[in-house]
């Protein structure tokens, strides 16, 4: 069977996934795909692992849960495959790409594949979710694994910039050093929040300011 990572995650991965805790998880999970539709599909649950190796982990931008609309869900946090409608924010995302990257396009596509295979980790908190049922997954143990791996990051990367989007993925900045990397911070770029303060962070430029800073190369946005 294909690996459903990259085999730089290797350290991180294999010692978490023999713990007690994702034992039991993977047994939830599995129960739950016999007896109901569960997103993403299973060879896509460590997409952003698969895509994104931890060597060239640049900037990570964390969600909460996977969406659980069909055929939205690919395991990557905020991103939609290519011919499914854009998620309110993520077009609040692209509204705020327009104004701070120069000659941004606002794109046809959800899909941010591309900003994965360029050192974006793309990260829920909760990596799996009952077809329908909003944050159905949460508290089976997913929270403590990616915790982990935010910590991990932190500690075998240099210079990342995490995007902490929102009182969920900002309680994440304890898990940070921030003393080796740029923790950015805003409320969340859904449409209940997002004029009171997402609109106008400048996030993205300031985040390859400071890659370009650090001898890093920057992202290219434009999807």
């Amino acid at each position: 069977m294909e690996k459903r990572y990259d085999e730089s995650w290797d350290e991180v991965l294999q010692p978490l996934f023999k713990q007690p805790y994702m034992k039991a998880l993977s047994r939830f999970v599995q129960a739950e795909r016999e007896q109901a539709l569960v997103f993403p599909p299973e060879d896509l649950v460590f997409n952003a692992f698969k895509l994104t190796p931890l060597d060239r982990v640049k900037v990570v931008i964390l969600g909460q849960d996977p969406y659980h609309n069909d055929g939205q869900a690919h395991g990557l946090s905020f991103s939609v495959p290519d011919g499914i409608a854009i998620p309110p924010s993520l077009r609040n995302i692209y509204t705020e790409l327009q104004t701070d990257i120069s000659g941004f396009q606002y794109p046809r596509s959800g899909n941010l594949t591309s900003w994965a295979k360029q050192g974006v980790l793309l990260l829920n908190a909760t990596l799996t979710v009952r077809a329908h049922e909003a944050a159905s997954h949460q508290k089976q143990g997913w929270e403590m694994f990616t915790d982990h791996i935010i910590h991990e990051v932190s500690n075998r990367t240099d210079h990342v910039v995490f995007m902490l989007w929102g009182s969920y993925a900002q309680k994440k900045a304890m898990l940070i050093d921030h003393a080796k990397h740029l923790v950015l911070k805003s409320v969340h770029p859904s449409p209940l929040s997002v004029y009171r303060g997402f609109f106008g962070s400048k996030h993205f430029s300031k985040a390859n300011t400071y890659l370009a800073q650090h001898g890093r190369e920057p992202i290219d946005w434009k999807i």
